[in-house]
Parts: C-alpha cells; structure tokens; sequence
C-alpha cells in the first residue's frame, strides 16, 4: 500500500496545479500539511476487493472524493471562524475569508472534473455527495446552540456530512472496477457504517483529546455550538451534571466555561455510550464485508473498522 500512498500524494497535487503561484499556495495549504487520505485509500481497497490492481480511475475517484474532503474544510474553518487545522494555520486565518472560500471552490470544481473524466455515474455520484455534504452542514447549523437538539438531527446531520462521502469513495472504486452491482451495493454500505462510526469517534475525541492532539483547540464544537452525541447523551443523562452542562451551554463559551463543560462531559456516561453508539455502526460496516469476496482487500476492510475504536 506504501507505493499507492504515494500515488494518491501525487495525483493530488498534480490535480491542484495551475499556472497561478498563488492559487497553487492556497490549494494545497492542507494537502501539504499531512492528513490520513482515509478516502482515496477506500477507493483503492474497494476497487480490488476481487482480486484486481489499484487502477488509474481507482486513484482518480480517490482523489476527487480527498479534494472534495479538503475543499469542504475550506469552506467549515470560514463558517467556524477556525484558526488551525491539522497543526497549522487555516487558509482563512493565513489569508482571509475570501481567498478561503474562493480556494475551496476551486478543490470542489477540480473534484467534479476529475469526476467527469470517470464517466457520468461517478460525476452523477458526486456532484450528490456534494449535495449531501451541505444538507448535513445546514442540519447541524439548523441546531446551533440549541440545547435540545435531538439525537436525530445529529445522525442525519453526520450521515450527510461525513457518511456520505466515505461511501461514495468505496462505490467510485466498486464502479472503477467494474464489480458486480451487489459488490457495489455492499461497498457503498461498508463506507456508511465506516463513516458514521468515524465521525461519532472523531466528536468523542473533541471532548477526550489534547489541543496537541487534536491540532487544534478540545471542545471546539461545544464552543461553536455544535452538540454533538456525547453532549447530548450527558444532557440527556439527567441529574445534576446534566443540568449544570445544559445552563453552561445555549451560548458562546469562553476558555473557562469551556473546560468546566468539558470536565462534566468527560466524567459522565455520554462518552461511554457515544462509543457504544460507534461500536455498533463498526458492527454494520463488518457485517458488510460478508457480501464482498473473499480476499485481502475484504479482510483490509473487515479489520480497519475497530481500529478506530481500538485507537482511543
């Protein structure tokens, strides 16, 4: 897999070159600065799950659902007002709101041609996903600061804004390939369940986690409102800690206020029974592995879901 790595880092900064030195610089800000490329990673594994090579289209879709990943982030850190993002600075604070939202554009446009070149189903796919991507971020701004957001506008909310795209990086690769349509369908599935459980681990480690960590500030959602599942599950624990999170929360939070919510959430049952929630979507994402072939790549698959949890 080292070789494909390496394939994907490539393909993703010859997809952002352009004849403009500036744009280049604002582009590939967070491509540079590292990240894990979960996405196109799944794309490579799903499109061999027969038995197959890592084709071209393969990296290709991988990439297009990355720079739609990174072009999205562009777009949140403008929205959150965010100062870092994986350890460095975000294009918004480096160079503005504008430059941001402009570069994020630009990443969401090179995905969708890139989508293009690999036929109409994909670029059909993924102009959907982009779609989804914004239903979750209104959802979730739907419910800014609103203490009592139900459970369900939180899974609808991540279905769409993460769960969408995981799952569109294993069917692109399912459909690169040419596998089966019931492969396809089982893929799409697996990159689901991946992703809901990705987001619920990603959400308990804003409020487990380190500024070091996390490369940017712990509990930056509770901060700009966002309640995500171990907030609401504390809130709706009942008692005492309960009912002094749910005073401490409706508003704006200073460093102080936030790490006395912070400090009731992580010595409450809601981080316990967020992972239960995530354990039980890494059941799903297994349990569709048993419709794929038989084969490395299914075993990849089968393995890579509980080292999320395992990772905690």
């Amino acid at each position: 897999m080292t070789g494909d790595r390496q394939r994907i880092e490539d393909a993703l900064l010859a997809a952002v070159q352009t004849k403009d030195a500036y744009l280049n610089e604002l582009a590939r800000h967070l491509i540079v600065a590292g990240g894990k490329r979960l996405r196109p990673v799944l794309t490579l594994v799903a499109a061999q799950v027969a038995g197959g090579p890592a084709l071209h289209g393969a990296v290709q879709g991988g990439i297009a659902c990355e720079l739609v990943q990174t072009g999205s982030l562009y777009h949140d850190d403008v929205i959150d007002e965010s100062a870092t993002r994986r350890g460095v600075e975000t294009v918004n604070a480096k160079w503005g709101n504008l430059q941001a939202i402009l570069a994020g554009d630009f990443l969401l446009a090179r995905a969708s041609e890139i989508a293009a070149s690999l036929g109409a189903e994909v670029a059909g796919l993924l102009g959907n996903t982009i779609a989804r991507l914004c239903e979750g971020e209104i959802e979730q701004l739907r419910h800014t600061y609103d203490v009592s957001r139900p459970e369900p506008s939180y899974f609808s909310s991540i279905e769409g804004k993460t769960a969408s795209l995981f799952s569109t990086a294993a069917r692109i690769g399912g459909i690169v390939a040419g596998l089966d349509r019931p492969v396809i369908d089982a893929l799409t599935e697996y990159g689901r369940a991946y992703g809901m459980a990705f987001q619920i681990v990603d959400d308990v480690l804003d409020i487990t986690a380190t500024d070091e960590q996390l490369g940017k500030p712990a509990g930056h959602d509770m901060v700009e409102g966002v309640y995500t599942l171990p907030v609401l599950r504390t809130m709706s624990s009942g008692g005492v800690a309960a009912d002094e999170l749910r005073d401490l929360l409706g508003s704006p939070l200073n460093a102080v206020v936030c790490d006395k919510a912070l400090s009731i959430v992580r010595a409450g049952s809601g981080v316990e029974q967020a992972l239960s929630a995530a354990q039980a979507y890494v059941t799903l994402a297994v349990e569709a592995c048993a419709l794929l072939p038989a084969g490395a790549a299914t075993d990849a698959l089968r393995t890579t879901p509980q080292h999320l949890l395992d990772s905690l």
